[in-house]
């Protein structure tokens, strides 16, 4: 008879309690020695190694995405402006002025032409900045307005994350 296995029985099973857990090898049912149940430096390695080999696969591609992400918040927030100057539009029947600028859509202008039904909110909270931290620029003609950033670089042209950001609207 094995040494490790008892002979079987009708005595009852000790309680769950009282016996500790000793790990058991599934195909020899013979108990795990502490020391088998860790892993091995190979293993270890092997683990280490495919982790190396995403993190090279992977960062190339993350590293590139904060100039991405600054464009993608600058022309959100040029859609969020062009809401807010349609809105002031509905309200009052034209744009502000170039001479009043986006500083219409928080204060109520006070230069003239006077807006009738200005919203006593405002129609933005505050005026936001580009994410390179420059102001957005706003001219009006007639019934038409445009809003620009200059990008990265802040001055006109540009390629990439340089190139000027332009939303016109009527």
């Amino acid at each position: 008879m094995h040494p490790t296995r008892k002979p079987y029985s009708h005595a009852p099973a000790e309680s769950a309690a009282s016996a500790a857990f000793v790990p058991v090898h599934p195909v020899s049912m013979r108990p795990i020695a502490m020391r088998e149940a860790g892993l091995t430096l190979i293993e270890i390695l092997v683990v280490l190694a495919i982790i190396a080999v995403m993190a090279y696969l992977i960062v190339p591609n993350v590293i590139g995405r904060p100039d991405q992400a600054r464009v993608t918040v600058a022309q959100t927030d040029l859609r969020t402006i062009s809401a807010a100057l349609k809105m002031y539009r509905l309200d009052n029947g034209d744009y502000p002025t170039t001479g009043q600028g986006l500083a219409a859509l928080v204060e109520r202008p006070t230069s003239g032409p006077t807006p009738v039904n200005w919203s006593p909110s405002g129609y933005l909270g505050q005026l936001p900045k580009d994410p390179w931290g420059a102001d957005y620029a706003y001219t009006s003609e007639a019934s038409r307005f445009a809003l620009m950033t200059l990008g990265k670089d802040g001055s006109v042209g540009g390629e990439g994350v340089d190139a000027d950001i332009a939303l016109a609207g009527r």
